[in-house]
């Protein structure tokens, strides 16, 4: 593989400003909350992602896009009551999704569709922030009128504390908890302490306490003045309520303050942090707490017991680290049976996850903040190469001669009107039609490199779209490789394509009639999520062609799969759009939403039939790949479909020919199984019965980051399926059995067996590797903070000596000697470095015709990888040949674009007084 190893493009990540669980911390015996469990982030550009824990999987599901001059600055998720059917069974309620960000309103998500739904209403000033009231318990017999939902708290600029109903399915201003103070000081920060009483963190340095049934104030606690030399008044930006009532706030100061639940009377005061403490958040058994500011400090503390016998419990810092390299400014916590973590996000953009019950014992995961559907696109036949974000699209041209110092050139910069940012752009294969789609509309452009000496020009041209295109956006777009095909992922996940007609200029012309394409009915409508999230599970994630356009797949969050083939030839005579809705018109079906049939230039497309369908998968589906052929003896295809013509009693004839081409569909799930399918009858390939998920390489499947993209190299020698996450790069042999009868599969270009050689641990300390709260793995014996948790006692030996006790942990570096290469990377384009890597063993001809083609490569090299798109030698054709798909030689070239975080637009960190810059 050739490598252009590319930071040219630019990707500002954005800032996380809101984090929130979609459940509160479970009891010990719940363990139905963490199956339904998702994580919402709120990002600075106003996007909010969806991330699923997977049992400390952690995929990232859907995003919900924001827009200008928008921002997330605040995220509440409540759950309608559960309703009690006629025969006693119990359905739970749906989940709903609250954001904010710098407006006056509050913003009801829809999960479905990933759009607002609706805004509150009301007079309120600028919203700071929010909470949500505590779900309804049942301890009696409800009382007569009682409300037994969850209602939303607003905290305003002025002060303000408006009280939103959220009865009957809706979002409205009920009435004001509190008018504008005479000093109209802001609203910082607000949570629940029951049901019934909010408290409240103000920039004059006081904590209200409300009762929201009569609006009356409770109690006022003052924090006192700032201290000596800085402002006068204190912020208080965070206050949380621990289960017994007890109250604990974070303020500019950097001290954590807890308070009595009954006199409000102040317990403790802990300084911990060196800056303001931004967050503060504490575990369903209020034994832990913890905070983070903007020293970058994550702080853990703990209930100890007083010494000299008192009964009274103080507050103690245990730990504190810096996992952040800037500002935290959010943070959640879930506590439950099974997970026991809690997320902390900020200016670096990256998302963590820490161990609550496994703190000292296990690892803090990082999760990058760069996307997981890659931003990047390539055209292979003319080496373009497309990058976006927010509102801008920049086209750039890769060349052949990477000897000069820049081998790229920015050729076109696209920037669209409109406050919607760009949720998906598709780049033909042969680099002349780009697609772009928003919230708003989808937009198509033609594109044409024309030679001006001494360089090139990039000329760009809007190409029309149909109405229904111009007036509703799209979630996702994906041009056919053959370019006649577009693909359109409406927010309601109906999926359209539009027909593209090309004339011997090379105008494209897109045909005002748009194809809906139906979906089978969701096979299991009583999940537990499905209840909770209405159609959330059914919201399209992923959009593929096959290598020659004729076959198209999409899948869902649910894990079900959907296929149309596209049966007959294309007829340049046939009319372009040929309508017969005699088939809906006749129809006894009372389904208004069947549409008529619709054939374009003699071809049709049809939806493989349920009992062809592939079956649904356990998981989600994050990568959808063709397994391209080498099989270059095409059958010739006719001038049309013969005997297919328009008569006086078949007015609209329908193609029946079914291509006959060898179609095979990998899909990879969120927890990293493999499969391959064939799409046509819904049946798992022989390959795949043969490579099964226990058979896959223990280095891919242990793991953590979930795969973003793939590539195929497909020559005589071998079949290469290339995939990469945000930190490894990872290549199969389709070609060959991972587990065959010749030996055990190959890893960089050794055995299982070799490497067992050389590492041999015992079973006691492979299971310390694992972790169980949903965060990171477990920590080596040595790293362990306190006392040792595991020991082994050794046999007496012949000799007649004593037993001897080691700790399980204890290990020599020849154990570890292969660790090094994990780390060993692709050989850049054209070095002139003699590197001796891992690139040469998989690619040597001699060491290839001694133990044959390596079956599994992997490397570590590159990180973060913000995608990897390939290129080709340039073709004059469009179609989806070999060299346009880059297997012209037995070098694949790649363009491989990092963005580590020394390379962002970042404002300095906060250096403490004991720290260095």
């Amino acid at each position: 593989m050739d490598v252009h190893r590319s930071r040219f493009v630019p990707y500002p990540p954005s800032a996380i400003h809101a984090l929130a669980f979609s459940q509160p911390s479970g009891n010990s015996k719940d363990t139905a909350r963490e199956d339904t469990l998702r994580l919402a982030v709120g990002r600075a550009n106003g996007d909010i992602e969806i991330w699923n824990p997977l049992k400390g999987t952690w995929f990232h599901e859907t995003t919900f896009r924001g827009g200008k001059d928008r921002s997330v600055e605040g995220l509440a998720w409540i759950q309608e009551p559960d309703e009690t059917e006629e025969d006693g069974s119990v359905t739970a309620g749906q989940l709903r999704l609250f954001s904010i960000g710098y407006s006056s309103s509050v913003t009801e998500w829809d999960l479905a569709t990933g759009l607002p739904l609706r805004h509150s209403s009301g007079n309120a000033s600028e919203v700071w922030c929010l909470a949500a009231q505590p779900r309804w318990e049942k301890k009696g017999p409800p009382r007569d009128g009682e409300f037994r939902g969850q209602n939303i708290i607003a905290g305003c600029a002025d002060g303000t504390l408006a009280l939103l109903s959220t009865a009957s399915n809706d979002l409205a201003f009920q009435r004001y908890l509190t008018r504008p103070t005479k000093k109209q000081a802001r609203c910082l920060c607000v949570t629940f302490q029951s049901r019934d009483i909010v408290v409240a963190g103000f920039a004059d340095s006081a904590i209200r306490v409300f009762d929201i049934r009569n609006g009356s104030l409770v109690r006022q606690v003052s924090l006192g003045s700032g201290p000596t030399g800085g402002p006068k008044e204190i912020l208080v930006w965070s206050v949380k309520c621990l289960p017994n009532g007890d109250i604990m706030s974070g303020d500019s100061t950097g001290e954590v303050r807890f308070f009595d639940s009954k006199h409000y009377s102040q317990l403790q005061r802990l300084s911990a942090h060196e800056a303001d403490v931004m967050a503060v958040d504490v575990s369903r058994d209020g034994e832990t707490a913890f905070s983070t500011g903007t020293d970058r400090r994550t702080v853990t503390y703990r209930l100890a017991a007083a010494k000299g016998g008192s009964k009274r419990r103080f507050w103690s810092r245990i730990s504190h680290q810096r996992h952040h390299s800037h500002d935290v400014k959010a943070l959640a916590a879930y506590d439950g049976k099974n997970m026991s973590i809690f997320a902390s996000g900020g200016t670096d953009t990256d998302l963590y996850i820490h161990p609550i019950r496994g703190h000292g014992e296990e690892y803090s995961r990082s999760i990058s903040g760069l996307p997981r559907n890659p931003p990047v696109s390539a055209a292979q036949a003319s080496r373009l190469l497309v990058s976006w974000w927010d509102r801008e699209v920049l086209i750039w041209k890769i060349h052949k001669d990477s000897r000069q110092l820049e081998n790229h050139k920015l050729m076109a910069k696209v920037a669209l009107k409109g406050e919607e940012n760009i949720a998906s752009v598709s780049l033909s294969a042969n680099g002349k039609i780009l697609a772009v789609a928003t919230a708003a509309e989808v937009k198509m452009f033609r594109l044409q490199i024309r030679a001006i000496p001494p360089s090139q020009t990039l000329r760009i041209r809007k190409i029309e779209t149909p109405k229904a295109l111009q007036t509703r956006g799209a979630r996702y777009v994906e041009l056919s490789p053959d370019c006649k095909w577009l693909a359109v992922l409406k927010h309601n996940n109906d999926v359209q394509l539009c027909r593209l007609v090309h004339d011997e200029q090379g105008a494209v012309e897109v045909l005002p009639t748009v194809l809906n394409l139906e979906r089978h009915p969701a096979q299991d409508v009583n999940s537990m999520f499905s209840s909770l999230s209405g159609n959330y599970e059914r919201t399209i994630t992923n959009m593929q062609f096959s290598y020659d356009s004729r076959v198209f797949v999409t899948s869902d969050l649910s894990g079900s799969i959907d296929s149309w083939v596209l049966k007959g030839h294309e007829d340049v005579t046939a009319p372009q759009v040929d309508v017969d809705d005699s088939a809906s018109s006749d129809s006894d079906s009372d389904d208004d939403d069947e549409q008529a049939e619709i054939t374009f230039l003699g071809q049709r497309w049809w939806h493989i039939e349920s009992l062809h369908k592939i079956p649904k998968l356990e998981s989600t589906p994050i990568i959808l790949t063709f397994r391209p052929t080498l099989d270059e003896k095409k059958a010739p295809e006719p001038n049309g479909n013969p005997a297919l013509h328009p008569t006086r009693h078949n007015p609209h004839p329908q193609p029946h020919d079914v291509p006959g081409g060898d179609y095979r569909l990998i899909v990879l799930t969120a927890r990293h199984q493999l499969y391959e399918f064939d799409p046509l009858s819904g049946r798992i390939t022989d390959w795949s019965q043969r490579n099964t998920t226990a058979t896959l390489p223990a280095e891919f499947k242990k793991y953590r980051d979930r795969a973003m993209g793939a590539m195929w190299h497909v020559t005589p020698k071998w079949e290469r399926l290339w995939l990469y996450g945000t930190s490894c790069v990872y290549m199969f042999d389709m070609s060959q059995d991972f587990e065959s009868e010749n030996g055990p599969a190959q890893t960089n270009g050794e055995t299982e067996g070799d490497r067992h050689k050389k590492r041999k641990r015992p079973e006691v300390q492979r299971a310390l590797q694992v972790g169980t709260s949903g965060a990171g793995s477990k920590k080596k014996e040595s790293e362990v903070m306190g006392y040792g948790r595991k020991m082994r006692k050794l046999s007496t030996g012949a000799d007649g000596k004593k037993p001897a006790w080691v700790k399980v942990e204890q290990e020599t570096q020849s154990e570890e000697d292969d660790s090094d290469a994990v780390g060993e990377g692709l050989k850049p384009i054209r070095s002139d470095v003699d590197d001796s890597d891992e690139e040469e063993k998989v690619n040597d001809e001699d060491a290839v015709k001694e133990r044959g083609p390596t079956k599994f490569w992997f490397t570590y090299k590159y990180r973060p990888i913000l995608g990897i798109v390939p290129l080709s030698e340039q073709v004059d054709s469009g179609e989806r040949d070999f060299k346009s798909r880059g297997q012209d030689g037995d070098v694949l070239e790649v363009v491989l674009i990092e963005r580590p975080p020394w390379d962002l637009d970042l404002p300095p960190p906060f250096v403490g007084v004991h720290e260095r810059d």
